[in-house]
């Protein structure tokens, strides 16, 4: 049997129309097939590559820590360089009330613990999130994810959650001094790019600070310079109780982490001690892969150039009559079109032409544009191109 049949047979799908191309390497932003066929990477596995597949710095990394140990023991219990290493830079980078990092798998796992910690620390248990987010597909997470179609197949998911709509000034004093903590994405990903009005995120902020509950910034797709800063709340002047990061953050490898103040996040020790604990969460080798994405983001001004290269694919493709709105900031868009049908037909035409890109969990009009940051203009233009030329031919 070949790979393709082998995938359909014994591989667990998550949909009856997966992307159904084989890859067979990838290297910036492009991915190879097995026949050579040259994919541009629209996508960035969802905001994973954000410094390109198969970074040198990362694969490096990588084969000296393989060199050195994998796997020694669960997390938490044995000092590991690579751990530790990438902890101290990345606290370096956040205000010092973000000093302490609990290290997990992924970003869904990043999200459960996260919503534990803060009631543990509370003594609460009610959880107050926003419509069409997504934080994870994990039954904590989903308890969170604010579209019922993905979630009533699986109820009972835990109780106490209070849906809000998203960047809705309104609404804000419906969160009480029974919640233990407000998660958000600074900007909604699966809701299509949604970034909140100028003062939503303070005025969160501050509600929180009134009832003592905990701010939890999903930071999940956002983080890693993908907005044009190291994470999206450092341009909104707003600082979370705890902040949750995955996807970029292993450079490919999988990590996630949620990260607080000493203070918080010390209440996981005890009552009961192993409050929250994983066997592979901070993986040294994802760890060590981690440190070096992190060093190549700061040292190669590849943040700091994300916000110009949003800007250009917004000027290439915003007057296209099949274009009815282009949303989100630096290299995270959403490029909405009339209507679900006219993206599907420009879908096919896109993964013909070598570009690959997919719609939004809850806004299947519109596709995502989320390279990976070192795409350069000249490839952002001859993309603009092709795409233009897709769109011609609906």
């Amino acid at each position: 049997m070949n790979n393709r049949e082998i995938f359909f047979r014994n591989i667990g799908l998550t949909s009856n129309f997966p992307l159904d191309i084989e890859i067979e390497c990838a290297r910036g932003i492009y991915m190879y097939a097995p026949d050579g066929k040259q994919y541009i990477d629209l996508v960035s596995g969802v905001s994973v590559s954000n410094i390109g597949h198969c970074h040198p710095a990362v694969v490096a990394a990588v084969k000296e820590q393989t060199e050195k140990y994998m796997h020694l023991m669960v997390y938490g219990e044995i000092i590991q360089s690579p751990q530790v290493r990438f902890a101290e830079l990345l606290t370096q980078q956040l205000p010092t009330s973000l000093d302490c990092v609990y290290f997990v798998n992924s970003g869904a796992e990043a999200t459960d613990g996260a919503m534990k910690l803060a009631k543990r620390f509370t003594r609460r248990f009610e959880i107050c999130a926003f419509k069409n987010a997504y934080h994870g597909s994990a039954q904590g997470s989903m308890s969170g994810l604010g579209s019922e179609c993905l979630k009533r197949n699986f109820r009972p998911l835990i109780p106490g959650t209070t849906f809000l709509p998203y960047d809705n000034f309104d609404v804000i004093q419906l969160i009480t001094e029974k919640h233990a903590a407000v998660i958000v994405e600074p900007v909604q990903g699966e809701g299509g790019m949604i970034v909140p009005q100028k003062g939503f995120l303070k005025a969160l902020r501050d509600r929180c600070d009134q009832t003592g509950a905990l701010l939890i910034f999903d930071e999940i797709q956002t983080g890693f310079g993908r907005t044009g800063s190291l994470f999206r709340f450092q341009r909104e002047n707003v600082v979370p109780d705890i902040l949750c990061c995955a996807k970029a953050m292993g450079g490919g490898m999988p990590l996630g982490a949620f990260i607080s103040s000493k203070n918080i996040l010390q209440s996981l020790t005890d009552n009961p001690p192993l409050g929250h604990i994983t066997t592979f969460g901070g993986h040294p080798v994802s760890c060590a892969a981690a440190l070096a994405q992190l060093k190549v983001l700061l040292e190669e001004n590849l943040i700091s150039t994300a916000e110009a290269k949003g800007a250009l694919f917004r000027k290439l493709l915003k007057d296209h009559p099949a274009v009815k709105e282009i949303r989100g900031v630096g290299l995270m868009l959403a490029v909405e079109m009339e209507s679900e049908a006219a993206f599907s037909k420009l879908f096919g035409k896109l993964t013909d032409r070598g570009i690959i890109t997919d719609p939004f969990l809850f806004n299947t009009a519109s596709f995502r544009i989320a390279p990976p940051l070192i795409i350069t203009e000249r490839q952002i233009e001859e993309c603009c191109a092709t795409i233009r030329r897709c769109m011609d031919a609906l």
